[in-house]
């Protein structure tokens, strides 16, 4: 079920990032289908922590950032509905190698019209789960 109410490109999506952290962190967005979005994310210096691995702040900014496009991807009038992030919540499973890239994989739990909750899965380039979190966004109604 395509579950989509704007129309949309790859290209336009990346550059509704431009300037923002989201582009800071390299996050791009490189497929989607009726009900998901793909995003992917290097692994480097502005990514990692520390001891050189991914650092967890990263992988939770990656799950907001597609989570949240999904939801404005899925009101009917951006002009006239705000989504907004109310909760999000990661599980971190496997660390990353500094080099490497990550995906994230947005598919929606429930869409309902004050809230939208979002399942996201994040993987490496070998396809091992990295992190899975859950994204609740609340739509904000302006007159």
């Amino acid at each position: 079920m395509k579950i989509w109410k704007q129309t949309f490109s790859l290209e336009g999506l990346d550059s509704m990032s431009s300037n923002t952290l989201v582009d800071t962190l390299g996050i791009k967005f490189i497929d989607y289908g009726d009900d998901f979005l793909l995003a992917e994310m290097p692994v480097n210096q502005h990514t990692v922590q520390p001891m050189r691995i991914l650092h967890g702040g990263a992988s939770v900014a990656l799950a907001e950032t597609v989570g949240s496009i999904a939801s404005v991807l899925c009101v009917k009038d951006p002009l006239k509905q705000t989504p907004v992030g109310l909760d999000i919540n990661a599980n971190h499973l496997k660390s990353v190698q500094e080099g490497a890239k990550v995906f994230a994989k947005v598919s929606p739990i429930h869409l309902g019209r004050k809230t939208h909750v979002w399942h996201i899965d994040i993987h490496d380039e070998k396809q091992n789960l990295v992190c899975v979190s859950r994204l609740t966004m609340m739509i904000l109604h302006r007159p």
